[in-house]
């Protein structure tokens, strides 16, 4: 890798990153030494790149930098556009919409040598399975997920039977067959998952719930991890 693409790559790896990034899974992901990554961060400092930390403690990129928005690697851009081929076949309309609109601005945007890449990708992603009607609007939940505002669904279940919830909305799901509206339900005091497709209604409620709905996220998450380790005990 040339010296100036591995800067950049650095710069990319703090980008992304959440937490301070040692010089140990720098080396790793770039293929290189420690020592090479320590002068290439000396080198950036040099250029007065807003590199925060030390060796043995993590980088960490201080806000506000950013690199022009043109330079996208062919990797980059086919993960974009299949991505995008995903959405656009998958997700509810507005999204669909959005993924097409975002394949035409990378096109537009990207130099004439990477516009096939767009174009005419060499990936692609099968033809999604036909999906039943649904009547609630997922774009409009999406905004009161953002919102971290609650929804009354009225839910029919797989036996047809018809109960009325107060959830949390925090997440939504976007699976093959189905796109799944996770949330915290009050009635049950847990959280639960609800196939769009079985929405008879919804009323999009003004009241916020505590918390912010990133926090809600991760306590989902933190119980799926404790559930699946509970399922991984029980077959063994």
């Amino acid at each position: 890798m040339r010296r100036a693409d591995r800067l950049f790559q650095i710069i990319q790896v703090l980008r992304r990153a959440t937490r301070p990034v040692t010089a140990d899974a720098i080396a790793a992901e770039l293929e290189t030494s420690k020592r090479t990554v320590y002068r290439d961060i000396a080198a950036l400092l040099g250029q007065r790149v807003p590199i925060r930390g030390e060796a043995g403690l993590g980088y960490v990129l201080d806000g506000g930098f950013d690199l022009p928005p043109l330079m996208l690697t062919s990797d980059e851009i086919e993960a974009a556009v299949l991505g995008a081929q995903w959405v656009a076949a998958r997700g509810d309309p507005a999204l669909a919409r959005a993924a097409r609109d975002l394949t035409a601005k990378i096109a537009a945007i990207v130099p004439e040598r990477l516009r096939s890449v767009v174009l005419e990708p060499s990936v692609a992603t099968p033809p999604p399975w036909e999906q039943k009607m649904e009547t609630v609007d997922l774009a409009q939940v999406r905004a009161w997920i953002h919102a971290g505002r609650k929804l009354r669904l009225y839910y029919a279940d797989e036996q047809g039977r018809e109960t009325t919830r107060v959830i949390w909305p925090c997440l939504i799901g976007y699976h093959e067959r189905a796109r799944l509206l996770i949330a915290w339900c009050e009635t049950r005091e847990d959280f639960r998952s609800f196939r769009a497709d079985r929405v008879v209604d919804a009323e999009f409620l003004e009241d916020r719930y505590p918390g912010r709905p990133a926090v809600l996220r991760q306590r989902w998450f933190a119980a799926m991890e404790v559930r699946r380790a509970a399922e991984c005990e029980g077959l063994q």
